[in-house]
């Protein structure tokens, strides 16, 4: 069971709740109706995700048996094997869709290009520098148009402020995950190919870029009067000192530390990371609920 665990990586359900953010920012958190839908979205996206990760796992298992850090997966150590993989992974596909299509046709589709994209990644995409972090976050942003009425929650327009910094933080954080591939690759170990179409100079200025228009944005969308009038308040520009806060810390950990591998993870052990978003969202909470 923990092998089985290990293999479907739940821990990595946290991206998902990206469903729940246009609820949140609409001020319709506490409807119930809405919640329900945007829980099955929720559940869809966890078993696609899972799909996507063991396909991968199946696809990827000579190299990762070299990898430093993926050899000890569970089919690449051999504690799944490849044919309860293969089973495990069109059970979960089928769930995933049978969900989807449950909750609405339009949260099918979204389902349908998530699955699509990420096999269109595996199979040769994950190659090719730059296309391979646009895919990575063309994921986050059907996560964020799940939770919408282009999805499954009617009635519920996603902000362009949101969409823009959605897929400028999740550039951000696959630019980061890159360098520590390079890192890995510069010591000597075999990583993805992709990583030969970049360098610390490119990434490092990447992120510095990255990082000041997220900054900017947030910072426009606080100020928006359409926004401030939708919210009652005009202090929500109040809240970026966390977003800076957060934004520098990873920074820190992934320039100083050398640690970005695996945003995910980055988030269930930094501590001060932790802090700055849940001070966000208190404070964001305070302002706007």
């Amino acid at each position: 069971m923990k092998a089985f665990l290990k293999m479907i990586r739940p821990h990595q359900y946290i991206k998902n709740l990206l469903v729940f953010f246009p609820l949140f920012f609409a001020k319709k958190i506490t409807d119930v109706t809405l919640l329900q839908s945007a829980a099955m979205a929720f559940v869809s996206f966890c078993f696609a995700a899972s799909t996507i990760y063991i396909f991968n796992d199946i696809r990827d298992i000579e190299k990762d048996k070299v990898h430093p850090k993926k050899k000890f997966r569970p089919i690449a150590s051999g504690a799944v094997s490849v044919k309860a993989a293969i089973i495990t992974d069109i059970i979960f596909l089928i769930i995933a869709l049978a969900v989807a299509f449950f909750t609405g046709t339009r949260m099918g589709i979204i389902i349908l290009i998530y699955l699509g994209i990420n096999l269109i990644y595996s199979l040769g995409m994950k190659n090719i520098a730059i296309l391979d972090i646009f895919a990575v976050s063309t994921g986050f942003l059907l996560r964020l148009l799940s939770g919408t009425e282009y999805g499954a929650v009617a009635g519920i327009l996603p902000s362009h402020w949101i969409i823009i910094m959605t897929f400028l933080l999740s550039l951000f954080l696959a630019i980061a995950k890159r360098r520590d591939d390079l890192v890995l690759a510069e010591s000597g170990l075999d990583v993805r190919k992709s990583i030969s179409g970049y360098s610390l100079e490119f990434i490092n200025g990447v992120m510095s870029i990255m990082s000041a228009v997220i900054i900017v944005s947030y910072l426009l969308y606080t100020l928006d009067p359409a926004v401030q009038a939708h919210y009652g308040s005009k202090n929500v520009y109040a809240t970026t000192f966390f977003v800076l806060l957060g934004l520098f810390r990873y920074m820190q950990i992934t320039f100083v530390e050398k640690k970005s591998g695996s945003p995910t993870d980055i988030v269930y052990k930094d501590r001060f990371l932790q802090i700055s978003i849940l001070a966000w969202i208190v404070s964001f909470l305070f302002f706007v609920y």
